[in-house]
């Protein structure tokens, strides 16, 4: 699995501030509704209730949300770099710059751990996440995202 086959070049985006969390699931909601066609009322919803059990904000800036939505057909994903930190809650306290999105259709078992398996891989690197907090441009953000990086999948 590569980060091509879940992420479309029009699916990255860079917003200059998202006031909350709330407000970043709300563009993460209406960016998946323009490229996926998935309803941003239900995807806001799935992404809080996923937040519920437990924060996505993995550290170092990065937060990996994720929800199963009965309306998709394969796994995909959203990207959006903020240009302005906010609080997320993340595991290390640290604010959230970078947010990878991943929706996976209701029975999608391993894939939907895979796809998660290999964004968390690559944006742990952080000459990676540097590379992207140096860009604003989102077809350079895709093409980081998307060139071959010596990561495997689970």
């Amino acid at each position: 699995m590569e980060l091509s086959s879940i992420l479309r070049p029009e699916a990255v985006r860079v917003f200059s501030t998202a006031s909350s969390k709330k407000r970043l699931f709300q563009e993460i909601a209406d960016l998946a509704f323009a490229t996926l066609g998935q309803n941003p009322e239900t995807t806001v919803e799935a992404l809080l209730e996923r937040e519920s059990l437990g924060p996505t904000g993995v550290g170092h800036g990065v937060a990996l949300p994720h929800a199963r939505l009965s309306t998709l057909d394969r796994v995909s994903g959203v990207f959006i770099l903020l240009e302005k930190p906010i609080d997320f809650g993340a595991v290390d306290r640290a604010p959230v710059d970078i947010a990878f999105a991943l929706f996976a259709p209701e029975d999608a078992g391993v894939d939907h751990l895979k796809a998660l398996a290999l964004v968390s891989r690559t944006l742990r690197d952080q000459s990676i996440c540097n590379k992207l907090r140096a860009n604003l441009d989102p077809a350079k953000l895709y093409a980081i995202l998307t060139e071959a990086h010596p990561v495997q999948a689970a």
